[in-house]
């Protein structure tokens, strides 16, 4: 039987551990910020260089340098999750960014230098 000091010390690592992952998606420290309201796509991974800021839903975000060419997404919108498509009008591959997090690198997934459209709270 593990004492009650492992114990206490087994939660209380994990408890650490567990806060050090959550700063993993914090705010943008070396980039632009994203404004109140938004999400932004940045052209470098980690959230590094100019936001691209938009709101509300946007069926063709190709328009904009920095979501045809996204490698990093960070969402700061007001209250819900916004969800990130692969394709123009809401099509392809569905992303969901929760408000307050972000995608450091999009390396690997469809949304690499694709994020083409996104709706907000409801898919």
């Amino acid at each position: 039987m593990r004492s009650p000091k492992r114990i206490l010390a087994t939660l209380g690592a994990t408890a650490m551990l567990s806060t050090a992952l959550v700063g993993i998606t914090a705010a943008p420290a070396s980039a632009d910020p994203c404004p109140s309201g938004a999400a932004c796509a940045y052209t470098n991974e980690n959230w590094v260089g100019t936001a691209g800021p938009v709101y509300g839903d946007n069926n063709n975000l190709r328009q904009y340098a920095t979501w045809n060419g996204a490698e990093s997404i960070y969402n700061n919108g007001n209250s819900c999750t916004v969800y990130i498509y692969s394709a123009l009008n809401r099509g392809g591959a569905r992303y969901p960014l929760a408000r307050g997090t972000g995608w450091r690198t999009l390396s690997g997934s469809s949304l690499w230098h694709h994020a083409w459209s996104n709706k907000w709270c409801t898919p």
